[in-house]
């Protein structure tokens, strides 16, 4: 294949150690790979400018983005770079190049903009880890005061990275990277956020309705000391010598090797803080941690990200667990969570079906809902007599789960049997427990998936869901589940959501193509308060959506029906909208919250809605083909995949607003 000498210019700032590289598609610019992508050489001239010639094939297209990040030394000896993307292009149509002559110049100006349009997002990890420490007054004031002088005080706190833990081996990691830790805080609360910050000189002081969080990257993770710095706002003189900062009358150190030694990635620690002028402790602070690491064993690529990219359109349609519960009043007959359930909500038209994925005991990603099932055992002597046992389902492996003749945890309570007494269903497509890759197998690919990633919460009250206070490991749970989803969507339009904060922020950070959504209930009647603040109101649920950067909430329409208006004020922030609950199986309910805006209704008996149609994604699908292809061909050609239904195809004026770019993946959203 001939071959074509590109030199590539482009312009962006970059902080010390940062380089601005190129990755593509063809095998010179990786293969969309950023750990074999081509970092460009800085201009000695002008810092911002940024140059590289590569080979590329001649007269074939090659598509190609822009990151910025550092090339660090691998730790093993002539191994790989380690990559660590902090800022790349996601238009969803990257640049290209088709050179046809031996040499060629291209200038693409500035970083992140690409014919007029800025879209840039932020990196996810790759090799590096990001620890978290909050400060909050969910359970209670996260700093307790036992000396008398201090007892009224008011302090200001601020977090100090101070250094690295002394180790015994001469050739130390710092040794192996040049990558410098980060150290950042972020806030938010009913009234708004702000993110990823520096600290003042003196830090904050915490307030009873704001979470305050410091998140640090490093490629040294279980090596860092971290030092909370107590300063009493009131007091003016100097209480150590030499003192920089009046009132600096306390310090707390944290050990970062202490999560590697607890084994835990999220968990609380409570430090003593030490006053500065003797060796007391005055109080104690209650450190609330996440660890999150990159994925295990797999890669993401850069090809394409769909994030933060929605395409405006009617609202769409979600069927509830299916085509909706079968344990709510007037439920559908097919049974919720299994594959003949998807399928009955696409095949009337589905947008998207929503479902609940958590990990068997044995960590293959299984479909249901609760996070116990029922297993029976007869009583010697009479055969129709059955007691029932609730059993976590993390319990049970998936060979397990697949024997099981399942009842809800709800005929416990009314000693309803009927479940289990049924004659017992054969047919594959309407057995519980589907895993997630039969679903992915089994459900046509136009059909998208809000994955509801199931985890425990914790009430008020301290009660936890299930009665479950452990549960897995946060990064090993994810990691199982995000792998399993990324090698088996291929084109599916794909929406992760879940209640937990802290999973919506990790599975942001962990994979950079899927959008995620923060489901939150807000204020309820029917539900019992949950602990975490962030998880209290629908208005703080949105500055938790705009701190991390996600697509959005998916909002309880118990919440939302007090006031419609939340629905314009999230999107004003630019947050997508999704609602659920079951007010949403009210038609007039559905009508008011189409008329608001709402981008997304989640419902049961989505089958009960809608007579037998073809999936809103197909038809755009179809009508964007039409477009493309001469209407000759169109009535002359036999073949179905050209058939498109005179009552699918929408005004030619929609049609338009509908087919501008690319509808592979999630850009068409």
């Amino acid at each position: 294949m001939d071959c074509a000498q590109v030199t590539l210019t482009v312009r962006g700032a970059t902080s010390l150690g940062e380089v601005i590289a190129v990755v593509g598609s063809c095998e010179t610019l990786g293969s969309w790979c950023p750990q074999k992508a081509v970092p460009l050489q800085q201009s000695e001239d002008d810092g911002t400018i940024w140059k590289k010639t590569i080979t590329v094939p001649a007269g074939v297209e090659t598509k190609y983005r822009y990151f910025t990040g550092f090339f660090l030394e691998s730790k093993n000896a002539g191994g790989p770079c380690q990559v660590i993307v902090n800022k790349w292009e996601t238009h969803q149509l990257p640049r290209s190049l088709s050179p046809s002559e031996s040499d060629l110049e291209i200038d693409d100006r500035q970083f992140g903009f690409h014919n007029g349009i800025e879209c840039v997002d932020s990196g996810w990890l790759t090799f590096q880890t990001e620890i978290r420490l909050r400060l909050h007054y969910s359970v209670k004031p996260p700093v307790s005061i036992t000396k008398m002088k201090f007892k009224k005080s008011r302090f200001r706190l601020k977090l100090m990275l101070e250094g690295i833990e002394e180790e015994d081996d001469e050739e130390s990691p710092s040794s192996w990277h040049k990558m410098t830790t980060t150290l950042e805080i972020s806030m938010i609360s009913d009234g708004g956020y702000k993110s990823r910050h520096s600290q003042p000189e003196c830090g904050y002081a915490l307030e009873p309705t704001q979470w305050t969080e410091y998140s640090i990257h490093t490629m040294d993770p279980d090596n860092l000391e971290l030092i909370f710095e107590f300063f009493e706002e009131d007091l003016s003189e100097k209480v150590v010598q030499g003192d920089v900062h009046p009132g600096h009358v306390g310090t707390a150190c944290l050990l970062s090797s202490t999560f590697v030694e607890s084994g835990k990635d999220n968990g609380i620690v409570t430090l003593p803080i030490m006053s500065r002028n003797s060796r007391q402790t005055i109080g104690k602070v209650r450190v609330d941690y996440l660890v999150i690491r990159p994925i295990q064993g797999f890669q993401c690529d850069m090809q394409q990200s769909f994030s933060k990219h929605w395409r405006k359109r009617s609202p769409l349609d979600v069927g509830h667990r299916g085509a909706g519960s079968t344990h709510a009043a007037k439920h559908h007959k097919i049974r919720e969570n299994t594959i003949a359930s998807f399928l009955s909500a696409a095949s009337h038209g589905a947008a998207y079906v929503e479902f609940d994925v958590h990990l068997s005991k044995d960590f293959v990603p299984i479909v249901y809902h609760d996070l116990t099932c029922c297993i029976s055992t007869k009583k010697k002597n009479d055969k129709h007599s059955m007691v029932l046992f609730e059993v976590p389902v993390k319990d049970l492996t998936f060979d397990q789960l697949q024997l099981l003749k399942l009842a809800h945890t709800t005929a416990m309570k009314v000693h309803d049997h009927k479940d289990l007494m049924d004659e017992e269903e054969y047919v594959d497509e309407h057995q519980p427990f589907p895993s997630l890759s039969q679903i992915f197998q089994a459900v046509p690919e136009h059909v998208g998936f809000n994955i509801e990633l199931k985890w425990i919460s914790q009430m008020k009250d301290g009660s936890w869901d299930a009665n479950l206070s452990t549960y897995f490991n946060m990064n090993q749970f994810l990691d199982v589940i995000l792998t399993c989803v990324l090698q088996n969507a291929g084109k599916r339009r794909i929406i992760f959501s879940c209640f937990d904060p802290d999973v919506c922020a990790m599975v942001r950070r962990k994979q950079n193509k899927y959008p995620v959504l923060f489901l939150t209930q807000g204020v309820s009647d029917i539900y019992p308060q949950l602990m975490d603040i962030r998880c209290q109101t629908t208005q703080i649920a949105m500055s938790f959506a705009q701190s991390e950067d996600i697509l959005g909430i998916s909002a309880h329409t118990e919440d939302l029906l007090r006031n419609m208006d939340s629905i314009k004020v999230a999107q004003s922030k630019g947050l997508v909208v999704f609602c659920w609950g079951d007010d949403n199986n009210d038609h007039e309910n559905r009508r008011r919250l189409r008329e608001q805006g709402i981008n997304g209704l989640i419902y049961d008996r989505i089958c009960d809605d809608h007579i037998e149609q073809p999936n809103i994604f197909k038809v755009e699908d179809q009508v964007s083909l039409k477009e493309v292809i001469p209407e000759e061909t169109l009535k002359s050609c036999a073949c179905s995949t050209y058939s498109i239904p005179c009552s699918s195809v929408p005004c030619s004026s929609k049609a338009r607003a509908g087919s501008g770019e690319s509808d592979s993946g999630l850009s068409s959203s």
